[in-house]
């Protein structure tokens, strides 16, 4: 089982492209409002409207660029600290850059001269606002994919029932996790073996039968043996780095309960688990 979740390989499958279309167009509007006293609607503001939404646009998008390169190069963690300082920096001088370089180069083509003064000294420093509310809002979302991996990995370690379901005659029986000693395959069918000594043939392989486990209470020894913790007193060393599984139940052929060499590490961190 995979312990953390790659947040980068889902970097552009994320709400944040619908919200961002929708938002840019309300923070132009909201920055005109801010920016202007005497707004007077006509055809000349609709279009520098347009045009400035559309240099939003961009700018948004040189910032995701930004912030998802640094995702691979330089992660939240281990240093989350240094990578919000790099991240803060790097998209005020991707995002205003281009917006500086863009409106100089229009002004110049529409109007013949350089941007006004004011750009500078108001436009920018309210835009540079915003720019915290974008990274903000992708920090936000580091940390939701972090709570989304927990809750994922945490519901996969609980069984989705509190017991196993086994048939015996016409019956449809729950037999408890904490009384299962263990499943173990014999000659063509599955066995589950319960505490109580009883047996209970099932119809499906090992292979399904461990992937409705708790991974941390049982643990798949070999092709035939899925073990309990509850059973498992210790285990001995043979050679070829194999494992013998000492268990207190009785076993008709004990020495078939070996783990291979491969699969010895993962059996000593689930029978000794660190911490």
């Amino acid at each position: 089982m995979a312990s953390t979740t790659t947040y980068t390989s889902r970097a552009f499958y994320h709400p944040d492209i619908w919200v961002f279309l929708i938002a840019i167009p309300f923070i132009s509007a909201f920055n005109y409002y801010l920016t202007y006293s005497n707004i007077q609607f006509n055809s000349f503001l609709l279009t520098r409207f347009t045009i400035d939404t559309l240099q939003g646009y961009v700018a948004w998008l040189l910032v995701r660029w930004n912030i998802f390169s640094l995702d691979q190069k330089i992660p939240y963690k281990p240093d989350f600290l240094r990578r919000i300082v790099i991240q803060i920096i790097t998209t005020m001088i991707v995002g205003l850059g281009f917006l500086a370089l863009s409106t100089e180069l229009l002004s110049i083509l529409i109007k013949g001269e350089t941007a006004p003064i004011h750009f500078y000294t108001k436009d920018l420093v309210i835009i540079s606002i915003w720019f915290f509310v974008i990274n903000g809002f992708y920090v936000g979302m580091f940390f939701y994919r972090q709570w989304e991996s927990a809750e994922t990995e945490k519901q996969s370690l609980k069984p989705e029932m509190e017991g196993f379901p086994v048939r015996t005659g016409n019956q449809l029986l729950l037999v408890k996790f904490s009384e299962i000693d263990l499943f173990l395959v014999e000659e063509d069918y599955v066995q589950l073996i319960s505490s109580s000594g009883k047996n209970y043939l099932l119809d499906l392989s090992l292979d399904k039968i461990e992937q409705k486990l708790s991974p941390i209470d049982f643990f798949r020894v070999n092709r035939q043996f899925i073990v309990s913790r509850q059973i498992v007193t210790g285990f001995k060393r043979l050679e070829n780095g194999k494992l013998l599984v000492q268990v207190k139940c009785d076993i008709k052929s004990p020495q078939e309960l070996t783990v291979s060499r491969t699969k010895a590490p993962a059996f000593k961190s689930w029978f000794l688990p660190q911490g």
